[in-house]
């Protein structure tokens, strides 16, 4: 690894162990009696499995009012960012299994928020496109999911959320 990558990762790493420090505590009731995490303490893992459940909580409360799940959120905004690309596309890029993301889209397509349209040239496959009823859902879920990401914001404290995002943001 070069010198200057090695240096960012150590740095980046430094960051991300007082980070996890500090949130280590995010969710803890007064009235419940602490455990020990023991080598819990030294698995990035297990913290960013915690905040990860605290998220998927506030976003499915939040977003409650259109029914819609995190990974249909994510399907929507990319089906919406990339018009005409195939399902096959979109499932590897949110690396959603096959068999899932058809009955996600089966899912949507009964909601009358996507199509499905037969690619030009192959027409075993498929390509993606919102509908009319699908932009109209999607801009509510979009106004829902700032809300949403607010909330996020509130939990870890905007400082954290940067460094969360800007950390996290090279895995996706």
């Amino acid at each position: 690894m070069p010198s200057a990558a090695k240096n960012r990762d150590t740095i980046l790493d430094q960051a991300v162990r007082r980070e996890v420090g500090k949130t280590a505590n995010l969710d803890r009731p007064d009235h419940t009696e602490s455990l020990a995490l023991a080598d819990l303490n030294a698995h990035l893992g297990y913290f960013l499995r915690r905040l990860q459940v605290k998220v998927f909580k506030d976003f499915i409360r939040t977003l409650a009012p259109m029914d819609v799940r995190p990974a249909q959120y994510s399907v929507l905004v990319l089906i919406d960012a990339n018009p005409g690309r195939s399902q096959a596309v979109i499932g590897e890029a949110l690396n959603i299994e096959r068999a899932r993301l058809a009955r996600m889209l089966h899912e949507l397509e009964e909601r009358r928020w996507i199509e499905r349209r037969a690619a030009v040239g192959d027409g075993r496959s498929h390509s993606l496109f919102l509908t009319p009823d699908g932009q109209n859902a999607l801009r509510k879920i979009r106004k829902l999911a700032g809300r949403h990401e607010f909330h996020v914001a509130k939990l870890v404290g905007s400082q954290r959320h940067t460094l969360l995002m800007n950390l996290l943001r090279d895995f996706g």
